[in-house]
């Protein structure tokens, strides 16, 4: 009964030890600040509070995760794409939805933006 409680608490308001699994693809977009929407494709997999699997702007084009993890709601984590850029997630669970900011590092300029993906059915 108490793990019942524990998991509809962690549902309804991400405030348990328990964290939600975020395993699987999701896709949506990546919108700089100021700029158009760009597709974003995530694959994960999750065990505990860590999170491995990829991301880039579509199935053909992902890389590695790294420093991936999950904590309640908040997924966090980082992908070197190969010109350079890191990209770097702070995303929560929110429904069916992963949103949240997005920032991406190259050659010391950062730029900034919001990401909101959907886990694919």
């Amino acid at each position: 009964m108490k793990t019942l409680v524990c998991s509809l608490l962690f549902a309804l308001c991400a405030i348990t030890a328990l964290a939600a699994d975020v395993s699987g693809k999701w896709t949506g977009t990546f919108t700089p600040d100021g700029g158009e929407p760009q597709p974003a494709t995530i694959i994960l997999k999750q065990s505990g509070s860590t999170l491995t699997g990829s991301g880039g702007p579509d199935e053909s084009q992902q890389w590695p995760i790294e420093n991936g993890k999950v904590d309640g709601n908040r997924v966090t984590g980082s992908v070197k794409s190969p010109d350079g850029a890191v990209y770097t997630i702070d995303v929560a669970l929110e429904g069916d939805h992963l949103k949240g900011s997005i920032s991406a590092n190259m050659g010391g300029e950062t730029m900034k933006g919001k990401m909101d993906v959907t886990r694919a059915k």
